[in-house]
């Protein structure tokens, strides 16, 4: 009977051992209650920021910039190479542009009507260009980023024997050859 009661003995002690170094549950916040938000419509395109004139310019090709005529087209009195007095804002404009980006390099064409010779149209269309590039080169633009180059008759721009398809014809183009 002594073992008994003490085996019993043994065990409450251990019993309660146990149970005295149990850990205590933590207390347990409430979770709170999920706040709502508004959220910006997540669709709306973000605008990219514009891009300035000289990134337009170098994201363009030679052949773009021909295309979209920066440089514009003056015209010739018949028979004559001076440039006109209402051609002069053209070319002031033209070399604004050229000013304003200085890398370019350009051909003046010089161009004529049906009219005349072969070998005199050659002769007036490159008195034409030399005319037109003259007068950039006195409005600051250097001398060598224009060169210039004949065509004569053989190119017109439009074709048709009256008095305004030969105005049309009479004419210096401005080529952009290098960015």
């Amino acid at each position: 009977m002594r073992k008994t009661i003490a085996v019993w003995v043994i065990m409450l002690a251990m019993v309660f051992l146990f149970t005295s170094c149990a850990k205590k549950k933590p207390v347990v916040a409430p979770t709170p209650e999920p706040v709502s938000v508004e959220v910006e419509d997540v669709d709306k395109k973000v605008e990219k920021p514009a891009l300035t004139e000289e990134e337009i310019f170098q994201q363009k090709t030679v052949e773009e910039l021909n295309k979209a005529a920066h440089l514009k087209r003056i015209n010739f009195d018949f028979d004559r190479f001076f440039v006109r007095e209402d051609m002069k804002p053209i070319l002031q404009a033209n070399a604004d542009w050229l000013r304003r980006f200085p890398t370019v390099e350009i051909v003046i064409e010089g161009h004529c009507d049906e009219r005349g010779t072969v070998e005199y149209n050659m002769a007036l269309g490159e008195k034409r260009a030399q005319s037109a590039r003259n007068y950039l080169v006195s409005l600051g633009i250097p001398a060598n980023r224009v060169k210039t180059v004949s065509y004569g008759k053989n190119r017109p721009l439009v074709p048709g024997v009256d008095e305004a398809s030969y105005f049309q014809n009479r004419r210096a183009e401005f080529v952009i050859t290098k960015k």
